[in-house]
């Protein structure tokens, strides 16, 4: 919380310290457009990660945390809620969607709804993610019988040549917002 974030709550892919005294030295994104921009499965990785750190500790500064680099994302997602590799690509319409990053944040959203009150701030998690899941369920996301994953359009990150693939952690995030969805429901 205290490094891997800059103001605004978006994420670096990777902090460098110092060997010597453990001081942040600078913050970099290797996988994401650059340095200072908000690389979406990096980004995704973080509201899971605290959302799931939360529900092992119960630490309240893990939930609030959770809450804003959540709002950090959605607040900048396209219409459709499947952002775009790099929210700060600037080929962007034109840049590659990232399907995992919107699989994770997804799963995240479900779970992470079930710890916020007021009802409806949680409904409002509980309603990007079931959009989320809507979108990806269908084209041009879903695979249908392109290949064997269930999701198409995942960026694995930058390199000289992007590529626009089905990754297995979409489909696992995917699957598993899907599990967590049926079962929330059930609960209801």
């Amino acid at each position: 919380m205290n490094n891997h974030f800059r103001d605004d709550y978006s994420s670096y892919h990777v902090i460098v310290y110092d060997t010597i005294t453990g001081k942040k030295m600078k913050g970099v994104t290797f996988q994401g457009y650059a340095d200072n921009s908000m690389w979406a499965r990096g980004q995704a990785w973080a509201i899971y990660g605290f959302t799931m750190a939360y529900r092992e500790t119960r630490d309240k500064r893990f939930l609030e945390f959770a809450k804003k680099i959540t709002n950090c994302y959605l607040k900048r997602l396209p219409s459709d809620l499947v952002p775009y590799w790099d929210f700060d690509d600037p080929e962007i319409p034109h840049a590659l969607k990232d399907v995992s990053s919107a699989a994770i944040v997804a799963s995240a959203l479900i779970e992470l709804s079930t710890f916020i009150s007021p009802l409806e701030e949680s409904a409002l998690y509980l309603s990007y993610a079931k959009r989320m899941l809507n979108t990806l369920s269908k084209e041009p996301y879903r695979s249908g019988k392109v290949n064997t994953a269930f999701l198409l359009h995942s960026v694995e990150g930058k390199s000289e040549v992007m590529s626009d693939c089905s990754i297995v952690y979409a489909d696992y995030y995917y699957i598993e917002a899907l599990l967590r969805l049926d079962q929330l429901q059930k609960k209801s």
